[in-house]
């Protein structure tokens, strides 16, 4: 991780201000790039970019639903206006509301959850794309599950939003190549978070997770950078339209 470089790069992230998508904004600022940190809470948005400015990065925050195509296009603004460009854009914001079997849930659920989890990441990179393509090019990362992969029982509409995503993210990947702009997704599996930690207070939840793994273990939060980093550098460079997991073996059992 010490040996990439993003000097003069600026990443967008969503969800970008706790769990994962803190430890995504901090870890592409030590890499040197310039992040603009979204969320819906101004507040933990500014919190993070602090912890940025006081290791030496620069950073914005910006507050923005991934649900509501308006205050994206306020995101986007923001971030052009301050920083002139993007150069890498992490899909990470998702919600996972809704428990329960299909028969149990609502239209509502549905909607509010492929709000979030699908259209949001489409429309903020399709209105991204044609900038990144006048500068040149860029990188997107969309941010699905292995709950996309290997769907669980009575979590339908999050394993459906996020396998629509990585979808979505084959089609950007096939648009936008003559635009030299590389689409992936990465798709994690347990790691320690703020949700993750409130679920696992309960010891049979934890312990299953720790059992689905060839590992016997869940992630660290920021052992999610390695396979970040290699997607946004040049390591990457042959790398588009794929699925990198990040799992600790839970797709192999």
């Amino acid at each position: 991780m010490q040996q990439v470089d993003l000097t003069g790069k600026v990443a967008l992230v969503t969800g970008g201000s706790r769990g994962l998508g803190r430890a995504m904004s901090l870890g592409l600022a030590a890499a040197g790039a310039e992040v603009v940190v979204a969320s819906r809470k101004l507040e933990a948005c500014q919190a993070v970019v602090a912890e940025i400015e006081a290791a030496g990065g620069s950073a914005l925050a910006v507050a923005a639903h991934t649900g509501r195509v308006e205050e994206l296009d306020t995101l986007i603004a923001a971030a052009l206006a301050r920083f002139g460009r993007v150069d890498i854009l992490i899909n990470n914001a998702g919600i996972s509301p809704a428990w329960g079997g299909l028969s149990e849930l609502s239209p509502e659920l549905f909607h509010k959850m492929f709000e979030v989890n699908t259209m949001g990441p489409w429309y903020l990179a399709s209105r991204l794309a044609p900038h990144m393509g006048r500068q040149g090019g860029g990188i997107v990362v969309n941010v699905i599950s292995v709950a996309a992969l290997k769907p669980p029982a009575n979590m339908g509409f999050y394993a459906a939003s996020k396998a629509a995503l990585q979808a979505m993210t084959k089609v950007m990947a096939a648009e936008w190549a003559p635009l030299n702009i590389r689409v992936n997704n990465l798709a994690p599996g347990n790691y320690h978070s703020d949700l993750f930690d409130s679920a696992a207070q309960n010891p049979e939840y934890l312990q299953g997770a720790i059992d689905a793994t060839l590992q016997k273990r869940v992630a660290q939060t920021d052992e999610i950078l390695g396979p970040l980093l290699y997607l946004v550098s040049d390591m990457s460079a042959f790398t588009t339209g794929g699925t990198l997991v990040s799992d600790g073996g839970f797709m192999v059992l």
